[in-house]
Parts: C-alpha cells; sequence; structure tokens
C-alpha cells in the first residue's frame, strides 16, 4: 500500500502493506500533547517545578464507516463497514503497532517540493469502539483512540581496544522497522542455523532457539535440505 498525500486519514499495518483510508473524513482530529513536570519544595525558595520530557502523543478521532456511497465520502468504492471493523481488530490482536497519517489544509512541501503530511507517526491503538444506529443504512458509527509508539530495542555493545585497553563501545541502534515477523522460513543453498538467526532474528547467537523449536539434534545441523521450512520463535 503506497500512500498518496492529499487531505485525508490513513490507517496502515506492517510498513504499509495493508491498509486503507478513511471513507468518510471526522468533523475533527484531537490531538493531545503534554508533559508531566515533578515539582519539589527547597528549603528557603517553596516549591519549585522540573519540566520533564514531552509525553507520548495521544489522537482521537470518530466519523462512521458508510454502507452506501455518500456524495462526502472520500473514497470512491468503500468497502463493507465491517471490513473496516474486522481489519482493526486483527491488527489490534496482532500487538504491533500502526501507522497513523492524517493529512489536512496545513499540509506543507519540503524543500523538494513533497508534502508534507501534518501527522505521520506509528501508534497502538488504545481504543476502538463501534455500533451501529437505527435508522442508518448499516453504517457502523466509530471512535478511535491511538498513542505515538516510539521504537526502541536495547543497545549492543562490543569490546575495542582504546590505548591498551579493552572498553564497551555501543553500536548504532538498526533503524526501526514496523514490518511484521515472519513465522517460517525456508532453506537456501548457503544457509545454516546460524546465518538464519542473523537474517530473520537479527542475532546469529539465537540460532538454538531455532534448532529446540524445530527438533534438530547437533548431528543435522550441518545437513539441512534446501527447500526446508522451519519454524521461527
Amino acid at each position: 500500500m503506497t500512500i498518496e498525500i492529499t487531505e485525508g486519514v490513513w490507517l496502515s499495518y506492517n510498513n504499509q502493506e495493508d491498509g486503507f483510508r478513511l471513507p468518510v473524513n471526522p468533523a475533527s482530529i484531537e490531538i493531545k500533547e503534554g508533559v508531566k513536570g515533578k515539582t519539589h519544595t527547597i528549603l528557603g525558595k517553596g516549591e519549585i517545578n522540573v519540566i520533564q520530557a514531552p509525553e507520548l502523543r495521544e489522537v482521537s478521532l470518530e466519523s462512521f464507516f458508510p454502507m452506501v456511497k455518500y456524495p462526502y465520502a472520500v473514497v470512491e468504492k468503500p468497502e463493507k463497514p465491517i471490513w473496516y471493523v474486522e481489519k482493526i481488530q486483527k491488527w489490534m490482536a496482532t500487538k504491533r503497532p500502526i501507522r497513523l497519517v492524517y493529512a489536512g489544509a496545513n499540509m506543507y512541501p519540503d524543500s523538494e517540493g513533497v508534502k508534507i503530511a501534518e501527522l505521520n507517526m506509528a501508534a497502538s491503538i488504545e481504543n476502538f469502539t463501534w455500533r451501529e444506529v437505527a435508522g442508518s443504512p448499516g453504517d457502523l458509527e466509530f471512535k478511535l483512540t491511538l498513542k505515538e509508539y516510539v521504537f526502541y530495542s536495547a543497545l549492543r555493545t562490543s569490546i575495542v581496544e582504546d590505548q591498551g585497553e579493552a572498553v564497551l563501545e555501543a553500536q548504532q541502534p538498526q533503524r526501526p522497522d514496523e514490518r511484521e515477523a515472519p513465522k517460517t522460513y525456508t532453506l537456501v543453498a548457503g544457509d545454516g542455523l546460524w546465518k538464519v538467526a542473523q537474517k530473520c532474528l537479527g542475532d546469529g547467537s539465537r540460532y538454538p532457539e531455532i534448532q529446540k523449536l524445530n527438533g534438530i539434534s547437533d548431528a543435522q545441523l550441518n545437513s539441512l535440505p534446501i527447500g526446508m521450512t522451519i519454524q521461527l520463535p
């Protein structure tokens, strides 16, 4: 799924491989930002406030999934309302973040003329409520609350020599990857479990997890057949 930036709201999953544009734009989008200051009492000075780092943003929006094509809908051929509901439910069940892109009247071009959305962030689905209202032709109204998601991982370190002394050096963190991790892998020529662990899990030393999960003996490690499908942890 490739998002062409025009005015609207998009929700996507797995590095934009799956997603949709909201068929009816919300009347409003509320973005909550703030910080939590800590207060301390200092003798002779009284109470002071220490400003902390900004909190993760929260986004709330309301709209509806239409059963029929209304003149104000922004999608030419919307899916059935329950399709959108089941799609969001499926994403929630994965316990993975999605991506929210909101482009309104305040979007702007960068130095190369590429349009920049007002809001483009990874987010967790914090709350999703929906209902069918009597009198509508099957439309489903919904409320969605999202919270900004920050990708994180432990920093890898390596031992290097500095002026004759061994010191720890932190490696640069990898670029955040929104893609869903694969569940299986099919061996190709030159593959070994260490190489598979490095390629699929990002750490070759985790190969014993793959070995145990697939019931592979030590004697089989050097004779795994090409085309064998193995489960990944």
